[in-house]
């Protein structure tokens, strides 16, 4: 099992948002990310900054249509079925050629850290990239400085 730390240097005892979010079980339910006739998964990268979440799914040759971007609770599930047929008649021959391709990858979101109704999604280049807001509480405020009287 492979998981993603991000470690913070300056306040090693403050636990990080970004380790909440890549908490070991998100990549444990093999309910949740599953592929169907042997086809792989896509790759996912996710940054965070202070104001999002960003996600960035490889799945080059396929439409925007292909997919489906859902939130459930606190799942953001991101799935795409797409099938392919080719029919060629020639001569005293026919040949069929069909794919069928499909996918389901699931992140658990943090609960009441994120901006549910704002999350947004596009498909450009190959890459589906999907925005997560956070809630305005959920942002590292920058330090402030308390005058002492």
């Amino acid at each position: 099992m492979r998981t993603l730390v991000k470690r913070n240097r300056l306040y090693p005892e403050v636990p990080s948002l970004f380790n909440e979010f890549f908490r070991g079980d998100w990549f444990d339910h093999a309910d949740f990310n599953y592929a169907l006739n042997d086809s792989t998964l896509p790759s996912v990268n996710i940054r965070e900054d202070n104001d999002k979440y960003e996600l960035e799914v490889a799945v080059p040759g396929m439409e925007k249509d292909d997919f489906k971007v859902e939130l459930n609770n606190n799942m953001l599930i991101v799935s795409s079925e797409r099938e392919v047929k080719k029919e060629e008649n020639e001569n005293n021959y026919t040949r069929r050629e069909f794919s069928y391709q499909t996918f389901t990858r699931s992140f658990r979101l943090p609960e009441n850290k994120v901006e549910g109704g704002k999350i947004s999604a596009s498909y450009k280049d190959g890459i589906l990239n999907i925005s997560v807001p956070k809630r305005e509480e959920a942002k590292v405020k920058p330090v402030r400085m308390i005058k002492i009287a």
